[in-house]
Parts: C-alpha cells; structure tokens; sequence
C-alpha cells in the first residue's frame, strides 16, 4: 500500500492531492528500478546443451539451440561430450542432448569415453536431472538413430525425467529437429519466437546459411587423376565473393545438388505423368530434380509403398520395376519420398591461401550395378550438371572437432588417403601461409603413384620448401602385396612414437568402414611395440590424445 499524507498535516486540500500523487510516482519509480535490479541479477536457469558428433551436424544443431536459448535468457552453455566429464551430471538440473550414430550402433568419437563412463554399473542416480534427446541418424541403417535412444534409455534407467520425448532425426532433419526443439522450449517455459542458424553471415540484409544458400560460381573444374586412371577424382574452386561467408581450415562445405535430369524422365516416364504435370507449387519433373532423394530405399519407403514388397533396392527406379504402382497424382508419389538434402565436403583450401574462395576434392561416382549404369548425385553434379548459370548453392558448416593446434610450434601428422588428402592440403596451406613452426607429416595412399598421386605438385614443393617435413605414400596395387597408409604407420613406428611424445596431434580422414579402423590399430601397436606398454595401457593413452585434442578424426 502507498502511504499518504494525514489530514493533520499543515497542507490544504489541493497542496494534499499533489503532493500524495508525487509520492505515489516517486514510489512507484523506485519500486518499479528495484523490480528491474532484482530482475537482472536474478540466476539465469541453465540449461546445458550437449552434444555427440563425428560429421559436425549435432555439433551445428547444438549451437543453433544453445544460440537461440540464450537469446530467451537462459544460460545454455554448449559443450562436446568429450569436453564434460558425465558424473558432472549430477550437479546439473537440465541437460538438452543431440547425439549422432557411429558405426553398428556407437557413439561418435567425441562421445566415446562419457558414453562409458555413464553406462557403468555404478554410475549414481540422477533423480534431480531433467533432460530430453534428440538423435540424429540414416533410415538407410538398422541403427537408426541407435545412440539417441541409448542415452535416452540410460538417463530414464538412471532416475532422470524426461522433459521431452525423444527425437529421432533422419537426413532431411531440420522439420523435426525445429518440432522437437519447439516442444523442449515449451517444456522449459519458454516458446521459440524466432529463429537464428550459429554461424550463418550477413550482407547487405542477406543471411546466407544452410536454410539460405549462397550461389556459389563454379570457378575451377579439374581432373586430379591422370589420363589412363580408371578413376576420376576432381579439383573444384567456388566463388564467395560478396557472401559474407567465412571459415577455417577443417571446417566443411554443404552443397545442395540436382538430380540427373535423365534418371528423372525415366521415373516420370514409369509412372505415366505427363513431365510438366502439376505438383505442389511447380511442375513434377521440376520436382524430382530439386527436391526429393531418388536413389536410396530406405525402409520408411518400403514401409510406405501401396503394394507389398519384400527385399532391398540399390533406387527408386528399381523399386518403381519391381513392383509397379498407379499413383492418383505426381504428389502422392513424392509424398512418399525423402527430401533430397545437401552433401557435406570437407574443405581442402585455407582462406587465408584463396580469400574469398573455397576448395574441395571430391570422386566422381559412377558404377553399373544390375547391368544399369549408376552416377553419384552430387559428384556428377558437380562434374557435369552445374546450373546453367554456373553457380552451386553451397553453404558453410563449423567443424570444431577437427581444428589445428591453437599453438603453431606442435607437430602435426596427417593421414589422407585418396579424398581424405582434402582437409590436409588446407592445413599444409595454413602452416605455410602463416609460417608455423611446427612440423608437418603426411601420410597420404592411393592406388597407383603414377596416375592417382593427388596434388602431387603442391605436395613435392611443400617438400622442398621444408613445410612438409616427412612424406609417407603407400601405392597400394604398385606391387604384388597390397600396401596401405597404416602399413607406412607400422613401418615408421619408432620415428612415429617420437612425434607423439613430442606432442604431435595426429589427424585422419578418408573412410570410416576399414581404412580407420586399420589405422587407430596400427596406432595402438605403435603406442604397445614402442612405448613399451600394455593393451590397456596403450587403451588408455590413445583416450588421453582424444580428450586433448590430440587425435582427431573426419571419417565417412
């Protein structure tokens, strides 16, 4: 209640009314700056944003989330798994996860040691954590999505309550990952009154990111390979002139591809519409080029197809031969069909090297399969189907799990096989352009020396220049036994152990399914034969590199 005046007060009436308003206001002032003070100095609620990623898609979610939650007034510090030690959870109250899938079923690099360590038996209850998962994952795979429910079940076993159901993302995820993000905020007290992507640049009014694709021009389109190679690996340089966009070195490129127009008038051909019939806001064939996935059969389609169907299917076409359909409309086929989304790149340029430009090394894909030529959708794309303008929409992606050494004196080896030389040859510029004093060893492999040598030129003047310090080349078919980069590993094993315990980060890229496993067992053999340690005790010190940041991988 304000107080007022008494009437015994040596005031008239009219000196009273004002002076009893004036108090009213002044009061009412104060009481409303004390409200703002309090209100400012009040604890933000925290909510920790975490996340388990290899390609950089979580990691990107993440900070799009972590962003947009601060922006609300949370506090929503955003940390890889591999930087949170998880019995760190039990002085957490909210906890928000986005998890990709490594593997049958595992957790992506980043996540390895925490997911352990939170699957213990004795891992203590976490009765006061409130949480909610959302997966990312390929319907493509058996596991789909298999490490978003695993740490969703393990909290709930663990006493946690779920804020949210879990999400389970497929490749075309950005629809339900907003939806579950939406219902998280709402669970918090809170609702999602604008969105803003982490990392996105802005120039003259224009956003240029993953929903807002910048046209890139197409400046440079070169075979790496020799004449007579049998394979086909090219050299592509884009503008990002006037985007406003930039990058680091280990960072990736998205870019959105079109399918082959050809494939596209086989399908359309098959299912009896006319090419320039009616679908949604343009023509059916417009359609199937731009905007939905027509090479893979995930079992969500073949859940969905009208009539039964048994088996798998390499495409769509194929499964549109083996078991035909009448369709009422071209929208009610591509109702059942994924989005076709963009295809990640890692980047094989330094910006400070090429300003305003951005490089990859891609292989261009093409096979027969069941006596039926198949082409790779953005490779080919790429190489022979750019737009007639000879732009590409591409748009930048962080990846903070595979950076450089903040300090330019630690040695740094690098093994690339194939395509996995890409984020190498940005690396080797930056050292050079920057002058690192660091030293450099690559280790790079690939069929035949004479025809497959990726960047041979580059590579041998960095070599002379004293950059690259060591050069490892494994030419797998130049002799009768087959001889691959971690064979190179093995055989130098003693001068490897010494870049270790000098502190060197090791660096892998290329494939996921043999070439990476090969090489973390050779570098466990390394650590075992010349560290002279046990198994476990190797286990241990490949963690350590992990978790300093000194082993990391871009694996696919």
């Amino acid at each position: 209640m304000i107080p007022q005046l008494p009437s015994s007060a040596p005031f008239n009436e009219a000196q009273r009314w004002w002076l009893n308003g004036y108090l009213a206001a002044l009061l009412a002032t104060e009481d409303s700056s004390e409200r703002e003070v309090a209100a400012a100095s009040a604890p933000k609620q925290r909510v920790l944003v975490l996340y388990a990623s290899q390609s950089g898609n979580s990691e990107s979610l993440a900070e799009q989330f972590g962003e947009a939650m601060r922006g609300k007034g949370f506090e929503a510090p955003v940390l890889g798994m591999e930087d949170f030690e998880a019995e760190a959870l039990q002085q957490e109250n909210y906890i928000l996860i986005v998890s990709s899938t490594w593997g049958e079923g595992d957790p992506p690099d980043n996540a390895v040691d925490f997911w352990e360590a939170l699957s213990a038996e004795d891992f203590p209850k976490l009765e006061e954590l409130h949480y909610g998962v959302l997966g990312l994952g390929d319907s493509n795979y058996l596991d789909f999505c298999g490490m978003g429910k695993k740490f969703d079940q393990r909290l709930a076993d663990l006493g946690a309550t779920r804020l949210v159901p879990r999400g389970d993302c497929d490749t075309d995820y950005e629809e339900t990952a907003n939806a579950w993000f939406e219902s998280a905020l709402t669970a918090l007290g809170a609702t999602q009154e604008s969105e803003k992507e982490a990392g996105s640049e802005q120039t003259d009014g224009i956003t240029y990111s993953k929903k807002h694709p910048f046209p890139a021009k197409l400046l440079t389109n070169r075979t790496l390979n020799a004449a007579d190679s049998p394979r086909d690996t090219r050299h592509f340089e884009f503008s990002l002139a006037g985007s406003g966009l930039s990058y680091e070195v280990g960072d990736v490129l998205g870019i959105y591809p079109k399918n082959d127009p050809e494939l596209v008038d086989e399908i359309v051909a098959l299912l009896g519409f006319e090419p320039d019939a009616p679908c949604g806001e343009s023509t059916f064939k417009q359609v199937l080029i731009h905007d939905f996935d027509i090479r893979t059969v995930p079992a969500t389609l073949l859940q969905k197809w009208p009539t039964p169907v048994e088996g798998s299917f390499h495409e769509v076409i194929d499964l549109l031969k083996a078991a035909p359909v009448t369709f009422e409309s071209p929208e009610a086929f591509v109702s059942l069909l994924r989005k076709l989304g963009p295809r990640l790149y890692s980047i094989s340029s330094s910006p400070k090297a090429h300003p305003d430009e951005v490089h990859l090394t891609v292989a261009k894909v093409t096979y027969d399969f069941d006596d039926r030529p198949r082409k790779g959708v953005c490779s080919t794309y790429l190489s022979d189907r750019v737009n007639g303008d000879g732009t590409v929409r591409v748009f930048l992606q962080t990846a903070k799990h595979f950076k450089l050494p903040e300090d330019p004196n630690i040695p740094v080896i690098m093994i690339g096989p194939g395509t996995g030389i890409a984020p190498f040859r940005a690396f080797l510029e930056e050292r050079s352009v920057t002058k690192a004093p660091g030293k450099n060893w690559l280790f790079f492999g690939n069929p035949h020396e004479s025809t497959d040598w990726l960047y041979r030129e580059e590579v041998q003047e960095w070599e002379r220049e004293g950059i690259l310090s060591q050069l490892s080349t494994a030419w797998s078919r130049d002799q009768a036994t087959k001889v691959y980069v971690q064979d190179r590993m093995r055989e130098a094993g003693e001068e490897f152990w010494k870049w270790l315990e000098e502190g060197a980060a090791i660096y892998v890229c290329g494939d996921a399914k043999r070439m990476a496993k090969d090489v973390d067992a050779a570098l466990r053999d390394i650590i075992e034969s010349h560290g002279k340690v046990s198994a476990e005790e190797a286990e241990v010190y490949v963690s350590k590199l992990k978790k300093d940041k000194r082993y990391q991988r871009d694996v696919y």
